[in-house]
């Protein structure tokens, strides 16, 4: 007689799949969502294998919170137990997160309905879009606790977004940010009322959604890789991967959608 497979652990957060949208949300909100260890890595995991079907992903908190970023007796009071090589192990495993996310074939967008702090700020920034409650607060507080700004990749990605000079100012100082100035300075993308938030983070993943896959997923690679190459190598870069999109059957199926006058079915 064969034996049924061992029950897959359940995840320290919840995950909805409907419409090829994925709704990620971090449920600790007596903690307000801060991290543990455990959710670092079942994290990490998830965004590196989302499931079949899933076209974009929203990530938010339950409860008042999106996330607080590190949770005080998990991580940060056991951090002081570690030795140089323990502590090397464990920033090397928060940065995974974030290449997790970057590497996730499907656009991420964060619906941050209150505090994202530190490394909920980074989570955040990790996502390809970000919208925010009215309540939305953000902050990356690494300074106040007397470490350095340069945590999971935040001198990299957060000066493309907010300038150099609006990331120097955030990372130096661990001001917290309302709503309206982080869309101001571009950190968010859109700002509602906080009964709207997610409604309107559905709409925008469900267009993203709807639209050709396999073409997302080229868009937000070449995002990420042509950060760092001259301007010769974009444009090389970008006539590969769209030659490469001209041969998918989304392309094919766009022109006789529009001939034919109604939506495409993408694959």
């Amino acid at each position: 007689m064969t034996e049924a497979p061992p029950a897959s652990p359940a995840l320290p957060f919840k995950v909805e799949l409907a419409d090829g949208v994925a709704v990620v949300t971090l449920d600790r909100p007596e903690r307000l969502n801060a991290l543990t260890f455990a959710v670092y890595e079942a994290l990490a995991a998830w965004f590196r294998a989302p499931p079949e079907g899933t076209r974009a992903v929203v990530i938010t908190g339950a409860g008042k919170g999106f996330c607080s970023g590190g949770d005080v007796d998990d991580i940060i009071a056991r951090l002081f137990e570690l030795d140089a090589a323990g502590l090397l192990a464990f920033t090397r495993k928060t940065g995974e997160l974030v290449r997790a996310m970057r590497a996730c074939p499907a656009p991420i967008l964060a619906a941050i309905n209150g505090v994202a702090a530190g490394a909920g700020a980074i989570i955040a920034m990790a996502s390809d879009l970000r919208i925010g409650s009215t309540g939305a607060r953000v902050s990356f507080l690494f300074n106040k606790v007397g470490l350095s700004g340069a945590d999971m990749g935040a001198c990299h990605l957060l000066p493309r977004i907010v300038g150099h000079g609006r990331a120097a100012e955030l990372l130096y100082l661990g001001d917290v940010i309302g709503a309206d100035e982080a869309w101001r300075i571009g950190f968010l993308n859109r700002v509602v009322a906080p009964e709207a938030l997610l409604a309107e983070a559905m709409a925008m993943a469900r267009r993203i959604a709807d639209g050709p896959t396999f073409a997302n997923g080229i868009t937000k690679t070449q995002l990420d890789r042509e950060m760092d190459v001259s301007l010769d190598a974009a444009i090389e870069m970008e006539a590969q991967a769209q030659a490469i999109c001209m041969l998918h059957p989304d392309f094919r199926e766009a022109h006789v959608a529009w001939k034919e006058k109604r939506r495409p079915r993408y694959q």
